[in-house]
């Protein structure tokens, strides 16, 4: 059998020292200067590589996974996503995991065709994004797939945007609120597959704007790694994040995309030496997260 995702996300965690990863999320419009050469989606999108290309040399060193948002390399049809696998290809060469941001949603034989699509075969992310509002039947494909393929998959449960609680506060008639039961689902369905570490490779996505509700959920999904959106631009702090992790430091992952993409507070940014800049702000968001959350710190 394949390694459970959850045990080798755990190993390159502690391999690495802090448990963050960095999101690819390209805008052409953002790149440093130098990398940015003439307006055509062809010129565009090579720049949009070269700089996927520089940021994941950067943070190698420091990050144990990143996170692609599919969303970005979609846009440019299917050039775009040819980059964006072979990016995933690149990312594992460097020794990174890779969380394919895609969130997907579907049932059926259509579930399980997206769950193949982005789960299976060598040049696959480590694992996806999905969104289970369906329910049981539009995360069990990808659970299948994940589980044959030695692959995980982070279910949305309370995500950081402001108007998640209109939908996500919205409570039944026992008054147990939707993310609340999204949370129980994810438990539940995750049990058929927890690693030797005591986590499951289906993990949730908790928000880091809402540490209370992380810290109940951390209860309701003892056995889920957490990726934990929000922090800097979204405007949550360290200390947000450190809601959804485990008294041992341990059980979630931290992400932060616009902050270490584009650090444009740092001179070298706008010149030939971005890469260096990009570099002391993802070594400056690992240790953020890292002095959070490690016990005794």
């Amino acid at each position: 059998m394949p390694e459970n995702f959850a045990d080798r996300l755990l190993a390159a965690i502690k391999a690495k020292g802090s448990p963050v990863c960095v999101g690819l999320d390209p805008v052409f419009e953002n790149l440093p200067p130098a990398v940015r050469r003439g307006d055509e989606p062809g010129q565009r999108l090579a720049a949009i590589g070269e700089f996927c290309r520089g940021v994941l040399e950067a943070v190698a060193p420091i990050v144990p996974a990143v996170k692609p948002q599919s969303a970005y390399f979609e846009v440019y049809r299917g050039e775009g996503v040819k980059l964006y696998f072979d990016l995933v290809r690149y990312a594992r060469q460097l020794g990174l995991l890779i969380i394919g941001d895609v969130k997907r949603n579907d049932i059926g034989s259509t579930a399980a065709a997206y769950a193949r699509a982005h789960l299976a075969g060598p040049d696959a992310p480590d694992c996806v994004t999905v969104n289970g509002y369906l329910g049981a039947d539009g995360i069990e494909p990808f659970l299948k797939v994940a589980a044959a393929e030695g692959r995980g998959a982070f279910v949305l449960v309370r995500t950081s945007n402001p108007s998640a609680a209109r939908t996500q506060d919205f409570a039944d008639a026992e008054g147990v609120k939707y993310y609340q039961r999204m949370a129980e689902q994810v438990a539940e369905l995750g049990a058929s597959v927890v690693g030797a570490c005591g986590y499951s490779s289906l993990g949730a996505v908790v928000g880091a704007t809402y540490p209370q509700e992380a810290r109940m959920l951390r209860g309701v999904m003892p056995q889920q790694v957490f990726l934990v959106p929000g922090y800097g631009a979204q405007g949550a702090t360290a200390a947000d994040c450190a809601a959804s992790f485990k008294a041992d430091g341990t059980g979630a992952i931290v992400n932060a995309s616009r902050s270490v993409l584009y650090p444009k507070q740092d001179p070298q940014f706008a010149g030939d030496s971005w890469r260096a800049a990009v570099t002391a702000a993802a070594k400056a968001f690992a240790a953020d997260i890292a002095s959070a959350v490690t016990p005794g710190a």
